[in-house]
């Protein structure tokens, strides 16, 4: 990993850091809680088969860590992000649930502390595009799914009318960096934000990086009009 790359990391580390008391309260506000909906919708994509064993990356304050033990109640959580104190946020929806299937540990999509085909899934939302380069987490996700298994991610995408593009944009760097200021007093975090959802790549791009990192099969499925995009990639079953 070179300096760059260790830089970006403590880059996005310390942003949701900082933004952490708020994550939750301004992921809900700001899309009018549609991303609950979104959410289940991702979770809707595990399968699990050999090991019972989901690996929740970007895994952030738990949500989705949450929603997997909700639609598959025999599995267990492997939740890994790369900042300490989303994860402590999450661990507080856990200890009063009384929840012990999910595992949450500090750790870097590029290199997962995890031996050889020990998850049959594996799930991200609205993480990849923080993670540089996106092929060192596609190559470590391959490594660790069992044959067979799926590497699930939701993102945002761009809207797929023109007219929503544009208000769409607006509000990526308007709307969004003003609220996340007035709120959590950090314009920077949600202008960072809004630069990484505007140049991450479309689906078609997106499933080509996939298939040329290895996965077998590689689909995708937009909601809310575009503004997010479901992409469900496959490890070979040989």
């Amino acid at each position: 990993m070179n300096s760059e790359q260790r830089d970006h990391g403590r880059l996005v580390s310390g942003l949701f850091g900082r933004i952490a008391p708020w994550y939750d309260f301004l992921n809900h506000f700001l899309s009018l809680g549609w991303d609950i909906v979104w959410r289940k919708r991702l979770v809707r994509c595990v399968r699990l088969s050999r090991t019972f064993r989901v690996l929740d990356l970007a895994a952030g304050t738990l949500d989705v860590s949450r929603e997997i033990l909700r639609q598959h109640p025999g599995g267990s959580v492997l939740a890994m992000d790369f900042s300490l104190p989303m994860l402590q946020r999450g661990q507080r929806k856990i200890q009063t649930e009384k929840q012990t299937a999910i595992l949450p540990v500090t750790a870097d999509g590029r290199t997962l502390p995890l031996p050889n085909q020990c998850v049959d899934c594996a799930t991200i939302a609205f993480g990849i595009r923080n993670i540089k380069p996106r092929e060192d987490c596609y190559r470590e996700v391959l490594r660790v799914l069992t044959p067979g298994g799926r590497f699930c991610i939701l993102e945002f995408g761009t809207g797929r009318r023109k007219i929503l593009r544009g208000l769409y944009n607006m509000y990526l760097h308007r709307i969004l960096p003003l609220v996340g200021w007035l709120f959590s007093g950090d314009p920077q975090a949600y202008r960072y934000l809004a630069e990484t959802i505007q140049a991450f790549p479309d689906a078609r791009v997106l499933s080509s990086e996939l298939l040329q990192a290895g996965f077998s099969k590689v689909y995708s499925f937009p909601m809310t009009a575009g503004i997010v995009q479901v992409h469900v990639a496959e490890k070979s079953a040989r």
